[in-house]
C-alpha cells in the first residue's frame, strides 16, 4: 500500500513562492508599460520584428494580463504559464529577428517555471 496523503508545504517554502510571484508580477507589469506607452526602445524593437508595433500592444497586453493572474493564487498557475508562453515568443524573436541578449529571457523563463512548478506543489 503507499500513502497518498501530501503534507502541506513548509510556510518558508509559501512566502517564497509568494515573492517569487510578486517580483514576476511586477517585471512583467514594468515591461507591459513600457511597451504600451510607447517608449522608444520598446517602439525600436518592435520594429524589427514581423507583426510590428501591433504585435508591441498584443505582448504588453497579455503581460498585464499574465501578472494579474498571477498575483490570484487560484490563478497563479495559469498566470506563470501565460507569461511563460510570452518568454518562449521572446526568445524566439531574440534568437531569429533580433540577435540580442538571451540570458534576460532564460532567467524570467526559469523563474516562471520555478513559479509554476512551486505553484502546482502548492496546489
Amino acid at each position: 500500500m503507499t500513502d497518498t496523503t501530501q503534507t502541506a508545504p513548509p510556510a518558508w517554502l509559501k512566502i517564497a513562492g509568494w515573492t517569487l510571484q510578486g517580483l514576476l508580477a511586477l517585471a512583467f507589469l514594468a515591461a507591459a508599460a513600457m511597451k504600451l506607452t510607447g517608449q522608444p526602445k520598446m517602439v525600436a524593437e518592435f520594429a524589427d520584428l514581423p507583426l510590428g508595433q501591433t504585435l508591441r500592444y498584443i505582448t504588453g497586453a497579455i503581460e498585464v494580463t499574465g501578472a494579474a493572474l498571477l498575483l490570484w493564487p487560484r490563478t497563479a498557475l495559469l498566470g506563470a504559464a501565460t507569461l511563460l508562453c510570452v518568454d518562449v515568443g521572446a526568445l524566439g524573436a531574440q534568437i531569429v529577428f533580433l540577435h540580442g541578449d538571451l540570458i534576460h529571457v532564460c532567467v524570467l523563463g526559469g523563474l516562471l517555471a520555478l513559479s509554476a512548478w512551486m505553484t502546482r506543489r502548492a496546489g
